[in-house]
């Protein structure tokens, strides 16, 4: 792929300050989530840059949900994940693994699945930095001024990868009054963190600021067979910023560096298929606990003793936004570059036996972006118009090591040697008193029988055992690297028609390119039987036969058909836009109408699983079976914003979202890979209302009914999705209910009481395509609580919090375990938390 250099036009946008200095320079501070003039309780006018201008949230004609960093600290908020338990269309699961396999999905649509080939559908923006991916967004949250979900295609202003929405989080800039604080927390499972952070000015011109934060607990599930815990935190990051300003110019620079080391992520046995007994057999053979069964609520879990559990990410970054401010237009211009690496090892039979392991899945994104904006007024200010460019380039490498453990053998010829239809072995695990697979295939089937009988020396190899898998073999290294290169140019333009109707037109052109080179070798003795040349004629009538044999001795993870050299690429060109059309019915009441495009890239499934072989009557290893297509949506949305005197506001929106070509990732029974749906359809509507009936007492509701599935016309027929068309998409529920309380009483002079609750409450959803109805969560909900004392001034704060206040059991998401049919499990949420905090600033 070329490296070319970004040549395109300006862009800007329009910086406000907050709402008591509107009358300043427009862009020497970024809008602030809830900005009240004091005295003011009725002007407490909301602030979102969901155009990339500062407006007030009810006079924005975009769905939009906005948490102010107040809630942010009120709720306890980590990570972007927690953003879920106070926003009803987002949804946040993680599987297993926090850096790869972390998922966000708006309105039913998003992208789950651990494999870094497999782009988001929402896209994450931080102080207005595209994240490449959620696990790149993951590190902990500094302060944050404010957050906003955006619902819906963000295709025009935000760009790549926002098919489904957007989340931009806005954290706290630098101050030229010196100030700082620190606030430590306990809590249960032995939970520690510390935060602190300093802010002050250099002179009238420069400030800085710093930020830091150190966190670890102990796990919540546990390992039979060593006692260890899983799912532990550990993680510390730092960042530093610096803020020049004066009456035209301002530029902020961040860098930021963050390491995690934990052991994650840990799934419990929810329903035992007929694999449980081998498994169980051969464990027990070792002395250790196959299938870890019982209540999953326990939160026990069985790992071969000896095999590493850690996922350890370690990742920095930099970038400078630059406003500068013309007598006629603003120009704005954000560069960043990130680098983030991650390295996980993990038992993946999910059980104490030692069937196979990953012996590091190592994962590296490089990403340099720049985007570059102009943006003005013209005609009166009846026009207010934007411009502007966008480029990416990105390294992704990967290195994947898939082996075989001490006991897969034995693993393979107990499923067969046991099961009646079956009664044949191998890997001669269990001696002559079981016969041979060849064996049995001679006495069963005639025509190879007499063929047998006319080649001694076929006949010879189907009365000898499979040479083993000894342990270790399998992936010595599966290689991959992607490059991509993202250039866009846009424009976004607000028209005042008449004083109260207000058209917008946006258009965006993307241009991708990505280039795949993979180099892939393993080392698999059992795969040779099969591609053998005196069993090659017979392939048909043996694979015929037995093909999960096949599937389970020479499984497409660790095939060595598909070992070699590949490269390839494709290009993708799209233009995405948006149309949406305002009226201001009175001065409290906005309505409006809109239709969206959305483009989601094409990309690669990154596991040689995903190759089609031969044996099994396909065409041998094609780069292209591993290409996925690019994802495009047409949404159409009607909404209502109301407010009554800022102590009552009422949203709501209804939308239809028609998605071609909709990324899936699917489960074969023995690996995962990317399927492209022909349509995919979210349909539903939110309300979100405010309720403020006195200055310290708030009340926040949300209600989202998402009807979000593949449409009925979509051929699946043949394919793992096939039954699935018309059903609710997994980990979609169709109701949602959010709601959060903050009171906060002044007690006696100089001491305020603070009491606050929020909660998310879920209908029924299924949590894996495999297991519908059995898997299933029921409606649940979880509930989150603080209490404590803070001084008037906020010099400092002690409180008591916990969350899921219920100990209420839920799976985050399940899956059918691979190679154990009718074996599910699950990742199930965390249980009770609870501590105490305290904070104290100056």
């Amino acid at each position: 792929m070329k490296k070319s250099i970004l040549l395109a036009s300006a862009a800007a946008i329009f910086a406000a300050a907050p709402v008591h200095a509107q009358t300043e320079s427009p862009q020497t501070d970024p809008a602030p989530a809830a900005t009240a003039e004091e005295g003011n309780f009725d002007t407490n006018i909301i602030l979102v840059t969901a155009t990339r201008r500062a407006e007030d949230v009810q006079s924005v004609p975009i769905s939009v949900s906005v948490i102010s960093g107040d809630l942010v600290q009120n709720a306890g908020v980590d990570d972007i994940r927690d953003f879920s338990q106070l926003a009803p269309s987002l949804v946040a699961t993680t599987g297993q693994s926090s850096s790869n396999a972390t998922a966000l999905s708006i309105r039913g649509i998003g992208t789950a699945g651990d494999n870094p080939g497999f782009e988001p559908a929402v896209g994450v923006f931080i102080d207005g930095v595209y994240r490449a991916r959620a696990g790149v967004a993951l590190s902990e949250l500094p302060p944050v001024e404010r957050v906003e979900i955006l619902r819906g295609p963000q295709g025009t202003l935000f760009g790549r990868n926002t098919s489904a929405g957007a989340l931009s989080v806005t954290t706290q800039m630098p101050e030229f009054d010196l100030g700082g604080f620190v606030e430590g927390s306990y809590g249960n499972f032995d939970a520690f963190e510390l935060r602190g952070g300093i802010t002050g000015p250099v002179n009238d011109m420069i400030a800085l600021r710093l930020d830091g934060i150190y966190r670890q607990r102990d796990g919540y599930i546990t390992d039979v067979n060593s006692g260890r815990d899983i799912n532990t935190i550990d993680r510390y990051a730092v960042r530093g910023q610096g803020l020049f300003e004066n009456e035209r110019l301002t530029i902020r620079i961040i860098a930021d560096y963050a390491d995690t080391d934990e052991e994650c992520c840990g799934a419990v046995n929810l329903v035992s298929g007929p694999t449980a007994g081998a498994l169980n057999l051969i464990a027990g053979l070792a002395g250790n606990t196959g299938v870890a069964t019982g209540d999953p609520e326990d939160r026990i879990m069985g790992i071969t003793p000896g095999r590493n559990y850690n996922e350890a990410v370690e990742e920095w970054g930099i970038s400078a936004q630059i406003d500068y401010e013309f007598d006629a237009f603003t120009l704005t211009s954000i560069t960043a570059f990130r680098d983030w690496r991650s390295l996980r090892n993990q038992d993946i039979d999910y059980s104490g036996a030692d069937r196979a392991y990953r012996d590091g899945y190592r994962t590296g994104l490089e990403d340099f972006t720049q985007e570059i904006r102009l943006q003005g007024t013209a005609f009166d200010d009846r026009l207010d118009w934007l411009v502007g460019a966008f480029y990416l380039n990105e390294t992704l490498t990967l290195r994947d090591t898939v082996r075989f453990g001490t006991q897969a053998n034995q693993y393979v010829d107990a499923l067969f040697a046991f099961d009646p239809a079956a009664g044949f072995e191998f890997f001669d695990s269990f001696g002559p008193s079981v016969p041979e697979f060849g064996q049995v295939l001679l006495a069963t089937n005639p025509q190879l029988a007499a063929a047998a009988a006319q080649n001694p020396a076929l006949f010879a190899l189907f009365n000898t055992p499979l040479p083993g898998n000894p342990a270790g073999s399998g992936q010595q290294a599966d290689n991959y690297t992607v490059d991509t290169e993202a250039i866009a140019l846009f424009t976004h333009n607000v028209i005042d028609i008449t004083d109260e109707l207000s058209l917008t037109l946006g258009l965006r052109w993307n241009h991708e390119e990505k280039d795949i080179t993979a180099s892939l070798n393993a080392n698999v003795p059992a795969c040779g039987f099969f591609a053998d040349p005196a069993t090659a004629p017979y392939s048909n009538l043996i694979l015929a036969n037995v093909p999960a044999a096949f599937l389970l001795a020479c499984n497409p993870t660790v095939n060595s058909e598909f070992n070699g050299n590949y490269s390839g690429g494709f290009s993708d060109d799209e233009f995405t836009g948006t149309v949406r059309l305002a009226y201001q019915i009175n001065p409290d009441v906005l309505v409006y109408a809109a239709y969206d495009r959305g483009y989601k890239s094409g990309g690669y499934n990154l596991d040689r699983a995903g190759f089609d072989t031969v044996l099994l009557g396909g065409n041998g290893p094609q780069l292209t079976d591993l290409q996925f297509e690019a994802e495009t949506v047409d949404a159409y949305e009607i909404g209502l914003k109301t407010n009554w005197g800022r102590e009552f506001t009422f949203n709501v929106a209804a939308f239809y979202q028609d998605f071609t070509n909709y990324q899936q990732l699917v489960f074969s029974g023995t690996s995962f890979f990317v399927q492209n749906v022909e349509q995919t359809i979210s349909k539903g509507f939110e309300i979100d209302a405010t309720i403020r009936p006195v200055r310290d007492l708030t009340f926040q509701l949300g209600y989202a009914l998402t009807d979000a599935g593949f449409d009925p016309s979509s051929n699946l027929t043949g394919t793992p999705l096939a039954g699935a068309e018309g059903l609710q998409l997994v980990n979609v529920p169709r109701h949602t209910l959010t709601g959060a309380a903050t009171w906060t009483p002044a007690l006696t002079n100089g001491l305020d009481g603070l009491l606050h609750v929020d909660a998310r409450f879920n209908s029924s959803t299924a949590t894996s395509a495999a297991g519908r109805g059995i898997t299933d969560n029921e409606p649940y909900g979880i509930i989150n609580a603080r209490i404590g004392l803070v001084s008037s001034d906020e010099s400092w704060r002690l409180e008591f919090f916990v969350e899921n206040l219920l100990d209420t059991y839920y799976n985050v998401q399940t899956f059918a375990v691979p190679e154990q049919t009718g074996t599910f499990a699950g990742y199930p949420g965390a249980p009770r938390l609870y501590g105490i905090s305290a904070r104290f600033g100056f």
